[in-house]
């Protein structure tokens, strides 16, 4: 187990080394063997959604052929944040190995409070929610639900 945070903590330092986002590495695991490896590619990818957790997860999905990671765990360097968290959910990961916790990381400038507290109902959101086209949208929903070949995920 020491092994596999030390290969993500080792893929953390590659990417803080060549300049491609902060301090954070994941592996992903199947039965003992390592599936994905990522570290954070923030900055070079310009995608503030290329955290290592989620190209992980992007990579063993492509390895095994299937969305579902039900059979896979994670190491990682910190505390999934709440995109990382939910992605870990959808994948529908079981197992979360980390390092460092969300206060820590928020001590080297990665703070993301203000999201637990928006998602607990403590703050408000910065962004402007507006509602358009819910009918057309409302159909493609229940076109959805009569599709006969859908595939739930």
């Amino acid at each position: 187990m020491f092994r596999l945070i030390h290969i993500a903590i080792d893929e953390a330092r590659r990417g803080m080394q060549n300049n491609h986002g902060g301090p954070f590495g994941a592996v992903i695991v199947k039965d003992g063997g390592i599936i994905s490896t990522a570290h954070n590619e923030v900055l070079s990818s310009k995608d503030p959604t290329a955290h290592a957790e989620i190209l992980a997860i992007r990579r063993a999905s492509q390895q095994l052929g299937k969305f579902d990671l039900s059979d896979c765990e994670i190491f990682t360097t910190s505390q999934p944040c709440p995109m990382c968290f939910a992605a870990i959910c959808w994948a529908r990961i079981k197992r979360i190995h980390y390092g460092t916790t969300t206060e820590e990381v928020a001590i080297a400038g990665f703070d993301d409070s203000h999201i637990y507290n928006i998602i607990k109902g403590e703050q408000t959101a910065e962004v402007e929610f507006t509602i358009i086209q819910r009918e057309a949208c409302l159909e493609l929903l229940q076109e959805w639900d009569n599709k006969t070949d859908k595939q739930m995920y």
